[in-house]
């Protein structure tokens, strides 16, 4: 698509790479001629099958090829999926300048240093009704809204082509905690000046009503507080700023001292008192040590692993791996969160543990312990009375939510023909006299792990070997086509079945039998009369003799890998150094190779003994 055109009279474009279809990953690109806004930069965390994947980024390709037009990113809050993926697109394209909230630039700051990009890009904070212009043609107003994070903004971007009301995700909440409430007045005079398109969160676009306040929760945590005898061990998501800080004053209120288990613990609360967002007396918090030495109606223990999440402090309390906490009888544990769809059968396994472990549990919607920072039916109602927008784009969802949503949208007076329903990569359209989906740019997964991008290659591999196991074979041969000692074969990951009764042996034989059958087809003779070795050649060649093998022994399709060694020198007559017809040096080279861990991903973990 041609950015550099300067007809007065285009549309702007609107492209999501993430966040549409989906929930997480929101990433947001609004074009108008030669300029390219960006509107958050998310993750999202794998799903089962992708084995070994730390975190889920958009594809970024089509921001790289046109980062030349890009006028900087503005962010609407703090929630991982809305920030996570900025320090990744850092180091991919350039950003020239990025403005968001207090809060949500103090928890990017130190995920910048912790990637070393910390002066890589002007970061300007901003509030309330505050004005950021970015480039010729965008000029954005943050409107204050309500939500599970503090210090979170709807946006209202000007263009050329008319105002654009981005929703961020929001609820509408009359009581808010900290009382910075929803800047309805701001939004409805939009609304009268006349919206052209408004984005909105569907993310609980499926129920009724309206999401209930975050204040509605402290009585009922409050009642927990009051009936419990011994320790408190609290989860809920880092991130919930209102929540923690109720239950920080809930610790005071009830005479205990509070100790932070998990990363993004510390992290969020140091960052949020950072701000002005929390406040609390330094002797509240107290180091996990001093805490175990105190009466357990003392004690409040706030952590991460709401969602079950493997790594996170709970789980690990909950398997008996945590080094430094262990549940106990007369212990409870609040989970102050519902479970993210696919999170549920982790949630519910780290409740059993915890009860065999003689904690009490508390948890459920029927507690009265959680509410949602995602506005229901009532709120998008209220949202689209206020913006009275030309055009709707549903956005934050998946394809169902978007959907009803839409529905929503028709009830309170939107024509059908007035808005669409977009996929990631789908590129939208609008101005005064329409809406339309005009195109497609790139978009897809970008997968990183502990080492970086994940090719689909090596996704691919990972869940070959997580499903059908991994055969090892390392083959040790000479300049002159001779097998040095004998193949060690390796298996992992595979049932034995009776067809693998000497299977190692069976394909150790092969791959000498291979060998010299192989030899001279993988020999050329140069110009000068040396013969030379297509090394490369003959691997493949007894890669797929393997494979045929495996074929008529196993019903399984493991992955197979061959590694070759061969002697170091070209030249063809070298003498093998020091083989007294035993191949010493090889043998020890092929045992190395062959006892190497293997860390199979996924389900496979645990190295498996290898019959001989």
């Amino acid at each position: 698509m041609d950015l550099t055109t300067t007809t007065p009279t285009l549309p702007v474009q609107i492209m999501s790479l993430g966040g549409l279809g989906e929930i997480g990953k929101n990433t947001w690109a609004f074009r108008y001629q030669d300029e390219i806004l960006l509107l958050d930069g998310g993750l999202s965390f794998p799903t089962e099958d992708m084995l070994g994947v730390n975190i889920v980024l958009p594809d970024m390709t089509w921001l790289i090829e046109n980062q030349k037009h890009i006028v900087g990113m503005v962010v609407t809050h703090g929630h991982e999926d809305h920030i996570g993926g900025i320090p990744y697109h850092l180091k991919q394209f350039r950003i020239p300048r990025i403005w968001g909230p207090k809060l949500a630039m103090a928890l990017l700051q130190p995920k910048l240093k912790e990637h070393g990009l910390l002066n890589q890009v002007p970061i300007t904070t901003v509030g309330p009704r505050d004005v950021v212009k970015a480039g010729k043609h965008f000029s954005v107003e943050y409107i204050q809204n309500t939500h599970s994070i503090a210090d979170s903004y709807t946006l209202a971007i000007r263009t050329p082509a008319g105002v654009i009301i981005h929703s961020g995700d929001f609820k509408f909440d009359h009581t808010p905690v900290d009382g910075r409430k929803f800047d309805y007045h701001r939004l409805a005079e939009y609304g009268e000046a006349g919206v052209l398109c408004l984005i909105s969160d569907s993310t609980n676009a499926e129920l009724p009503g309206f999401t209930p306040s975050e204040r509605s929760v402290y009585p009922n945590l409050d009642r927990v507080f009051s009936q419990a005898k011994g320790r408190i061990v609290l989860t809920t998501f880092a991130s919930s700023v209102h929540r923690v800080n109720m239950v920080l004053q809930l610790a005071q209120k009830h005479g205990r001292v509070v100790s932070l288990l998990g990363r993004s613990m510390h992290t969020i609360l140091t960052a949020a008192k950072q701000v002005g967002f929390i406040s609390y007396p330094e002797e509240l918090l107290q180091p996990l040590q001093v805490c175990q030495k105190l009466p357990d109606k003392e004690v409040l223990i706030l952590t991460t692993g709401s969602q079950g999440e493997p790594l996170a402090a709970l789980t690990r309390i909950a398997q008996g791996e945590h080094r430094q906490f262990s549940i106990k009888a007369g212990d409870t544990v609040v989970f102050s969160a519902n479970p993210i769809p696919g999170n549920t059968i982790s949630v519910v396994k780290t409740i059993d543990r915890l009860m065999q472990l003689g904690a009490e549990v508390i948890y459920g919607k029927d507690k009265g312990i959680h509410v949602s920072g995602h506005g229901c039916q009532e709120d998008h109602k209220l949202m689209l009375a206020l913006t009275k927008p030309k055009y709707f784009l549903p956005a934050h969802g998946e394809l169902r939510m978007l959907r009803i949503h839409c529905q929503t949208a028709q009830a309170v007076g939107v024509p059908a023909e007035n808005m669409v329903i977009a996929m990631n990569g789908d590129v939208v359209e609008v101005s005064q006299s329409g809406i339309r989906i005009a195109g497609k740019i790139p978009s897809g997964l970008q997968l990183i792990d502990q080492v970086g991008i994940v090719d689909r290659d090596a996704l691919r591999d990972r869940q070959r070997i997580s499903d059908e196991g991994l055969v090892l074979i390392a083959v040790a041969v000479d300049h002159q086509g001779q097998v040095s000692v004998e193949p060690t074969v390796t298996i992992r990951g595979m049932a034995r079945i009776p067809g693998m009764i000497n299977l190692e042996a069976d394909l150790a034989q092969a791959m000498v039998h291979a060998v010299r059958d192989q030899w001279r087809e993988c020999q050329a003779i140069l110009e000068d009369g040396r013969t030379q070795i297509d090394w490369d050649k003959l691997q493949s060649l007894l890669s797929k003799i393997a494979l045929h093998k495996l074929r008529d022994r196993v019903p399984s399709r493991p992955l197979v890998i061959v590694q070759m060694l061969k002697p170091t020198g070209n030249a063809p007559t070298a003498a093998l150094p020091e083989t007294n017809g035993t191949g010493a040096h090889y043998r020890a080279a092929i045992i190395e190779a062959a006892d190497t861990e293997v860390a199979l991903p996924g389900r496979i973990r645990r190295r498996t003994t290898t019959s001989a």
